[in-house]
C-alpha cells in the first residue's frame, strides 16, 4: 500500500517513524476533487472521516465476489461471508486489545452501542440507583440514560464542566458514591477536544463497586484504545469516524458482564433455543447481533483497521498533536476568534470548536463552504456543552491522518475573509 511506505530518511516524532501526509492523501479519491470550483478542504473528519480506496474496494470485492449471509448456510459463499464476518471482528478485537473476540460486538454505530448498555444494564435500576455523565456528552449519551432514569426511577447526575472545557472533578467522591451503578463518559469531546483523564474517575469507581464506561468514538481513530489498559468495563465507538464505512458501530464489553445482560433486541440468531413457551438465549456476541449484522460493512471496518495499523496508531497520534499545535497558533491570529476547551495541545484532540466575533456559525460555515473549506456548524449533538459556555451553537474544524498545515492555513484565510464580508 503506497500510503504507508516511509521514504528512506524521513525524520520522525520521537521514536515513531513520521509518514508521508502527501502519499497517505493519494489513497483518498474524495480528496483530490474541487468544491465550487475551489480545492476541497475537508476539515470535518470529527463529523465522519473520508474513505480510503482500500476500504472502497474491499467492501466492492465483498459484494462482488463473497456476497452471502452469515451464521445460516453451509454453501461455499454463505462459509466465506462468514469467515470474512468473523475475521473482522478477530481485527477489532486485536485493534483495542481485547482479551476474547466474542467481547465485541458490531452494531449499526455507537449510538446503538450505547443504548444497548443503557437498555440492558440501565433497565434493572431501581429508585435510589444513580447513574452519572458529564455535561460535554454527545446527546447519544445523555438522553439513552434520561429515558432509563425516568423508566425506573433512577437518578441521573453529571460532572460539570471547569472554564478551561475540562471535567470539573472538585465533587468526585461525592458524585461517584455507593448509590452509583454506572458510569458513562466521553473520552474525547466531539466539541471540545478535551481527551479525559480518567485514572481517579477509575479509582473511584472500582472503590464503590459501579461500573465505567467510555464513548470512544473519538478516541479510537486517532489514538487507538487498549480496554485492558484502561481497566472499562464497556466502550463504545464507530466506524465511520475511523476511515470505515457508516452504519457499523463497536460495543466491547467485558464478556462476563454481557453474557449476564439481557439482550436489547430479539430476533434472529441471537437466540439459543425457540419454543412457543419460552426462548434462550445466545453467549455474546450473538446475543447482541439479532438478525442479519451489518457483513459488507464489518469488511470495510477490517480494511480500516488493516489500514490504520498499516501506519501506526502512535505516529497518527503525533501528526495529529503538531496539526492541532499549528492550528491553535495559526487560529489565535483571527482576530475576535474564541477558542471553547482546552487551548493547548496536551490533553486535547485535533478538534477545535470556536467563534468569530458576533459573526452566527452558521454564516462563518456558509462562507468557508464557498471557499471549499468544510467544517461543521451548531451544536455538535452537544447542546448542554454549548449551554454551559453560554452559546448557542460554535465553529467546529477538525483534522485526521490526511489532514496537512495548508489546509488549516486556508481555514484561516477563510475566516479572515469571513470577518471581512461582515465587519
Amino acid at each position: 500500500m503506497t500510503a504507508v511506505t516511509i521514504p528512506e530518511g524521513m525524520p520522525q516524532y520521537g521514536d515513531v517513524p513520521r509518514f508521508d501526509v502527501e502519499r497517505v492523501r493519494a489513497d483518498f479519491p474524495i480528496l483530490g476533487r474541487e468544491v465550487y470550483g475551489e480545492k476541497l478542504v475537508y476539515l470535518d473528519s470529527a463529523n465522519t472521516s473520508q474513505k480510503p480506496q482500500q476500504v472502497i474496494e474491499a467492501m466492492a470485492l465483498h459484494y462482488a465476489y463473497h456476497n452471502a449471509n452469515v451464521a445460516r448456510s453451509v454453501h461455499a459463499l454463505g462459509a466465506e461471508a462468514t469467515a470474512a464476518y468473523d475475521n473482522a471482528r478477530a481485527k477489532v478485537a486485536a485493534f483495542i486489545n481485547a482479551p476474547s473476540a466474542n467481547e465485541v460486538i458490531f452494531t449499526k454505530n455507537a449510538t446503538e452501542a450505547l443504548n444497548i448498555v443503557a437498555n440492558s444494564i440501565g433497565g434493572q435500576l431501581k429508585p435510589g440507583d444513580e447513574v452519572v455523565i458529564s455535561e460535554m456528552e454527545h446527546h447519544s449519551n445523555i438522553v439513552p440514560w434520561q429515558l432509563i432514569c425516568e423508566r425506573t426511577g433512577a437518578t441521573l447526575r453529571w460532572f460539570g464542566l471547569t472554564e478551561h472545557g475540562r471535567l470539573d472533578e472538585s465533587n468526585l467522591d461525592e458524585l461517584v458514591n455507593e448509590r452509583t451503578k454506572i458510569v458513562s463518559l466521553v473520552h474525547t469531546s466531539n466539541i471540545l477536544g478535551t481527551i479525559n483523564a480518567t485514572a481517579r474517575i477509575t479509582a473511584r469507581v472500582r472503590e464503590v463497586g459501579a461500573l465505567l464506561m467510555l464513548d470512544c468514538s473519538q478516541t479510537v481513530p486517532h489514538r487507538g484504545f487498549d480496554v485492558v489498559d484502561y481497566d472499562v468495563d464497556f466502550i463504545a465507538f464507530t466506524g465511520h469516524k475511523m476511515l470505515g464505512p457508516t452504519g457499523i458501530g463497536v460495543l466491547w464489553g467485558r464478556e462476563e458482564l454481557l453474557n449476564a445482560m439481557p439482550p436489547f433486541l430479539g430476533g434472529g440468531s441471537m437466540i439459543e433455543t425457540v419454543k412457543m413457551t419460552g426462548t434462550t438465549y445466545a453467549k455474546a456476541p450473538a446475543r447482541f447481533e439479532a438478525g442479519t449484522p451489518p457483513i459488507a460493512e464489518a469488511v470495510g471496518l477490517g480494511a480500516a483497521v488493516d489500514y490504520l495499523n498499516s501506519i501506526g496508531m502512535e505516529a497518527i497520534a503525533w501528526h495529529e498533536k503538531e496539526l492541532t499545535a499549528y492550528a491553535l497558533d495559526a487560529l489565535s491570529t483571527v482576530e475576535g476568534l474564541k477558542i471553547y476547551g482546552p487551548k493547548v495541545p496536551v490533553g486535547r484532540g485535533a478538534t477545535i470548536s470556536f467563534t468569530l466575533g458576533q459573526i452566527h456559525p452558521h454564516d462563518v460555515g456558509q462562507v468557508l463552504d464557498s471557499l471549499g473549506v468544510q467544517v461543521r456548524v451548531g451544536h455538535h449533538c452537544a447542546k448542554p456543552a454549548c449551554d454551559r459556555f453560554g452559546v448557542p451553537a460554535l465553529t467546529r474544524a477538525s483534522f485526521y491522518l490526511y489532514t496537512t498545515t495548508a489546509e488549516i492555513d486556508a481555514l484561516v484565510r477563510g475566516l479572515d475573509q469571513a470577518k471581512r464580508m461582515f465587519s
